[in-house]
């Protein structure tokens, strides 16, 4: 068990310890999607969704939801965040919907866990905005876009392009 981060000698869980880290400016873009079945599709091209907008709505959750990060995932630390933004854009070619959560704090650690915790609570405030009209909406290829700071500095998907889609 010696060779994990987050078990102590005894194999039981622990919190590591960043005490001795570097305070730097930490940043970290991920992405989703939620595949919409014609009908969404539709309702939401047309701002028809009776209980309000899909779009601003799961934004505001995508925000909350990265603010609570450290309460739902067990050995994440609470950290001070400086800001997040979340976006969800229809993307008719791929009749879906592109979620993104950038999260930047300075701190002694990453925000990559409030990024993707940010596209995951969107993409389910999504759904749940949507379900009565249909339930075959797919969520998925959550993942970390792109990350800087810290000792290990920028790590970026393979894929990815800074100014691009990715669609």
């Amino acid at each position: 068990m010696g060779e994990y981060t987050h078990f102590d000698r005894d194999g039981r869980p622990t919190l590591v310890d960043v005490s001795g880290k570097d305070v730097t400016k930490r940043v970290a873009l991920a992405e989703g999607w939620v595949y919409l079945p014609e009908e969404i599709f539709k309702t939401v091209s047309q701002g028809g969704v009776k209980k309000g907008d899909p779009f601003r709505i799961a934004e505001l959750g995508g925000i909350m939801g990265a603010k609570r990060t450290p309460n739902m995932i067990p050995l994440c630390h609470t950290i001070r965040i400086d800001n997040i933004k979340t976006r969800c854009d229809l993307v008719p070619e791929r009749q879906a919907v592109r979620i993104t959560c950038e999260a930047s704090a300075t701190e002694v650690t990453g925000v990559e866990m409030e990024a993707l915790t940010g596209v995951s609570i969107a993409a389910l405030t999504f759904y749940d905005m949507c379900k009565g009209i249909d339930k075959g909406m797919i969520i998925k290829d959550i993942r970390l876009l792109k990350k800087t700071g810290g000792k290990s500095g920028t790590w970026c998907a393979e894929d990815y392009r800074e100014g691009k889609e990715n669609i």
